[in-house]
């Protein structure tokens, strides 16, 4: 399986290794690892530092005949590590100029703290080449290319006080305050500002270095509001500079420079849109797409500039989000509860009811209608358990007195205002120690407020029925936001010199050639992927496992599902799976009803004393039910059983391209493996051991962070995620789950998993050292061997983390190695995945269009013209588009060792792609790095509790302590029968 084209192969095969996993013969090899080492301890590879090999094998040290030592970024040899036990400072040295573009001195630092100096130390790689790999197809991109002057822009740093005000309300205190001060500060210029601290101009104030206070007066409702507003000199922000970088002369973007031009790009925008992120937003004009429970979907586009190799680009794309509709209160109540008429409601919320509208409401900002043109607004802190005409506050009276007054008493003699629905709740808006009350009848919802709360799966499919356009489409809407933008009018951009195109960027792509995939059986049939897909039909899996002890549990009532719909569907799964090369034998052990979540537990504790080596349970689910978590947490967390769910729609009318895909589930789930990739087809890497690693970190859905006010200078802010802030324990408790996954075998095939509880909204991740040790040792004992090289594919990173990410966990596999064995230094590639961008291709030619959408052929590929100016990034189209505008994945190489040119690191990426063992399709980003995700999120169910009031369940809760965390890591503690296979497949 692995040729030696003329130099040794590593995973040599003496002393009888040739039997193992995913590897064929190789040479032998006089240092190979001995039997003894075989059974290596869990403290590290076991004894495969002490063999006495000859440097060629996995018995002894890396080799150093090979280049291997003089790449790993580890110093200048293996020495520098023996002479630095693990529990000291540790060598972390760099490598040479001809590799990385950086000093070859090595610095000394420690594994978990900052680096030594600055982030200059980790410098990503440069472009090795371009690719050539591929059949070449004209491209369109929605980048618009930009034209800036040279010379410099000027930065100030702007101070408002009173702050802590809304970056629109700050937008409106610098316009004001350029407006009124024109000449005699900013010189008839129009500077440009970022809502928050930063104003650009393109020639220098007359203020010179010195600290100048200014004062601006906004017109208030009721009364004017003055600002005392400071402005500072900060520093030239050179153009000069960027179009170095832009020329390739220097490796390093200036960021100031791109700060500088975002900002003058964006601030137009920013003040006739609803800025969201890097989108802006307007309310809805001829369209409506409302989404249930008050919400409905807006429309807008995004807008952000990047470097690219000799120009400045302006990414521009259609963007949709979920908005709160500006409405009353009453029919927002009413749409969440699904109230149809509020007349028809009579009577006071019930508590269920009351405890669903506050979780919707709070932190909404509303505004009042009962004190005529005066429209204040508020925000929402709770929702009273008592209604208007019973909830109370203190009441001072002109003598001095204080009373209890209720609420609906108090607007009857205030306002002569007799309340329409007493009976219901009142909102409590502002601080909640101030007890303000108010109606829900004089209430509106104030428009613009962005729903960051998660949608429902109706409201979800209803986003992205609205939402997707085929790509043609979408081109030409891209097109019509460019020509109404009118770029080259506005007036900011003038003053600074800059024009846009108004066309679409074209670039030449490739589309890279599918591999091709090996099946097992007696055909061992091979097959070519046709536009990232291929089917089942006439090929069995490679290694299928038999099922002779498995029962079949029904948490859907027999009215639902009957008795005939499962014995039909045991049936067909038998035939089906018995095609697929994975026979299941006999009838099922076990076939019962149950109901309720309550019940999963003690069943599969019955099945497991019970059924000696029971290796499946095949689960049928009336639909989305708490159900689904408990089963996971119980079999994969106490017991160790292999379960795989079915919804029940798909019992009762069972298909065969369901049953097969349930039969690439169920396979790998066993240990199996379906397919693999043609081992004569794979690229060099594989020549020699090498570990595949996913990491993904997923973080809990945003919840509203509040901080009420009552101030007349501006109205009150939503603060998310502001350390600041006193968290809430509804906050705390939800924490970030990472997860990295490694393959197990040569193919690769075989993956396993590890996974960890960490603080909330963390993306680097905490213990990586540990869970890389964990799977290195794991891919020893599966295979015998020590990979020589680790791929390390790392999703959810945006490009504002890259540095931070790198040098902690680029550190922490390092430590893993050296902690296993000193000297060990695998090569290591750190490649980060992104799928959160709006970089959009399309064929330039219709002729290269395909299926109903239009996209573009799966495989498709760009390295040049969007890309980096000097990175070695590249764009990759790997999947089937099939519904609205197919989105490249995006691979930025931060860290390489190994020295991959463009055509191997792809080819490599692509074909991963198609080694994802759950469908017969290539997905969109390489199946590690997908695995990982699938891991993570599997996690959260296994932190829902047993608590089956809703669908949803509850999570874990409690303060963010080290008791609390400890506590969420042991309820995500895979059973040692379950980790050893894919049971997140």
């Amino acid at each position: 399986m692995y040729a030696p084209l003329g130099t040794p192969n590593f995973f040599a095969s003496g002393n009888g290794n040739s039997g193992l996993p995913g590897f064929g013969n190789g040479l032998s090899c006089t240092g190979s690892i001995g039997p003894g080492s075989r059974s290596s301890s869990s403290s590290s590879f076991g004894s495969i530092g002490s063999s006495s090999g000859n440097g060629n094998c996995l018995g002894g040290m890396a080799p150093t005949g090979n280049g291997l030592t003089n790449i790993l970024g580890l110093g200048s040899g293996v020495g520098n590590l023996q002479n630095n036990p693990i529990s000291g400072s540790v060598s972390l040295g760099t490598p040479s100029v001809s590799q990385q573009g950086m000093s070859s001195s090595p610095g000394l630092t420690r594994p978990n703290g900052p680096p030594n100096g600055s982030l200059q130390e980790f410098l990503c790689p440069p472009r090795p080449d371009h690719g050539s790999e591929g059949r070449v197809i004209s491209l369109k991109v929605n980048h618009f290319q930009v034209r800036i002057p040279k010379g410099f822009i000027h930065h100030y740093d702007i101070s408002i006080q009173p702050d802590k005000c809304p970056r629109r309300v700050n937008r409106d205190i610098v316009d004001t305050m350029v407006q009124a001060y024109s000449q005699k500060v900013f010189n008839g210029q129009r500077p440009v500002f970022d809502g928050r601290k930063n104003l650009y101009s393109r020639d220098p104030l007359p203020i010179g270095r010195e600290r100048v206070e200014l004062e601006v007066t906004l017109p208030g409702e009721g009364r004017d509001r003055v600002f005392r507003v400071a402005i500072k000199f900060v520093a030239q922000a050179s153009l000069y500079a960027l179009e170095e970088a832009l020329e390739g002369k220097s490796s390093q973007v200036p960021v100031d420079a791109i700060q500088a031009l975002d900002v003058i790009m964006r601030h137009l925008p920013s003040m006739t849109y609803t800025p969201v992120g890097r989108s802006f937003f307007s309310p809805p004009e001829g369209y409506s797409h409302p989404l249930g429970g008050g919400r409905e979907v807006w429309f807008g586009f995004h807008q952000s500039v990047r470097p690219s190799y000799w120009k400045m680009m302006l990414n521009i794309d259609v963007s949709a989000t979920a908005f709160y509709k500006a409405q009353p209160v009453i029919e927002f109540m009413c749409e969440v509860l699904d109230i149809q008429d509020m007349q028809e409601q009579r009577r006071p919320l019930a508590d269920s009811q009351r405890v669903k509208f506050t979780k919707e409401i709070r932190g909404l900002k509303v505004e009042i209608t009962h004190c005529g043109t005066m429209k204040r607004k508020y925000r929402v802190c709770n929702v009273t358990r008592r209604p208007a005409q019973t909830q109370s506050f203190p009441l001072q009276l002109d003598s001095g007195q204080t009373i209890e007054c209720t609420v609906a008493k108090y607007f009857l003699e205030r306002y002569k205002m007799k309340l329409q629905f007493p009976y219901l709740p009142c909102l409590q808006v502002g601080q909640e120690q101030k007890h303000t009350y108010l109606p829900l009848e004089v209430c509106n919802i104030v428009g613009g407020q962005r729903c960051i709360k998660k949608l429902t799966d109706l409201q979800t499919s209803t986003m992205i029925k609205v939402t997707a356009r085929p790509a043609p489409d979408r081109e030409k809407e891209i097109n019509n936001l460019v020509r109404k933008a009118d770029f080259n009018n506005d007036p900011y951009l003038k003053t600074f010199g800059i024009t846009v195109s108004n066309h679409m960027t074209e670039v030449q792509g490739r589309v890279l050639p599918p591999p091709k995939l090996q099946y097992g059986g007696r055909t061992k049939a091979q097959v070519i992927p046709n536009q990232g897909v291929w089917d089942m039909r006439g090929k069995q899996l490679y290694q299928g496992i038999q099922i002779r002890i498995w029962a079949i549990a029904c948490f859907a009532p027999s009215r639902t599902v009957g008795e005939e719909a499962l014995r039909n569907f045991s049936q067909q799964l038998q035939r089906i799976s018995n095609d697929a090369g994975m026979p299941i034998m006999g009838q099922p052990c076990f076939c019962k009803y149950a109901a309720g979540a309550d019940q999963v537990e003690p069943m599969f504790r019955y099945l497991k004393n019970t059924y000696p080596g029971l290796q499946l349970i095949v689960v049928a689910l009336p639909g989305k039910t708490p159900v689904y978590a408990e089963v996971k947490r119980v079999g994969e967390i106490m017991f160790g059983l292999a379960t795989q769910c079915v919804q029940a729609k798909n019992v009762n009318k069972t298909s065969p391209q369901t049953l097969s895909n349930l039969c690439l589930k169920i396979n790998v789930k066993l240990g199996g493996i379906n397919s693999i990739l043609l081992p004569s087809i794979r690229p060099a890497v594989f020549r020699e051991p090498v570990i595949f690693l996913g990491a993904d970190v997923t973080h809990p859905p945003l919840i509203d962070r509040f901080k009420p006010s009552l101030s007349l200078n501006c109205d009150p802010v939503v603060v998310i995620g502001n350390s600041t802030q006193l968290p809430t324990v509804e906050y705390c408790s939800k924490p970030s789950i990472a997860a990295v996954v490694a393959s197990m075998d040569a193919h690769p095939s075989r993956y396993s998993a590890t996974v960890r509880v960490q603080p909330h909204r963390q993306e680097i991740i905490q213990d990586l050292a540990t869970m890389v040790r964990e799977l290195l040792m794991q891919f020893y004992r599966s295979t015998h061997f020590k990979p020589t090289r680790i791929i390390f594919y790392r999703d959810g990173v945006s490009e504002g983390q890259f540095m931070q990410v790198l040098v902690h966990e680029l550190r922490a596999i390092r430590e893993a190695c050296m902690k296993l064995e000193v000297g060990y230094q695998p090569g290591i590639t750190f490649i980060v995945v992104q799928k959160r961008h709006h970089t959009r291709l399309f064929c330039a030619d219709k002729k290269d269009q395909i299926g109903k959408s239009g996209n573009i052929p799966a495989g498709t590929t760009v390295d040049v013209g969007i890309t980096h100016p000097t990175e070695f990034d590249f764009y990759l189209c790997s999947h089937a588009g099939i519904q609205g505008t197919s989105r490249p994945s995006h691979y930025h190489v931060l860290w390489d060792d190994n020295h991959f040119n463009s055509d191997d690191l792809q080819m490599l990426t692509y074909q991963l792609c198609h080694t994802y063992v759950r469908c017969t399709r290539s997905v969109s980003i390489p199946a590690p790095a997908y695995y990982a995700h699938l891991v993570a999120f599997r996690a959260r169910y296994h932190l829902v509790e047993k608590e089956h009031d809703s669908a949803e369940g509850s999570q874990l809760s409690g303060n963010s302590d080290e008791r609390n965390l400890a506590a969420m890591a042991r309820a995500i503690s895979v059973h040692p029968d379950t980790i050893k296979v894919m049971y997140f497949a």
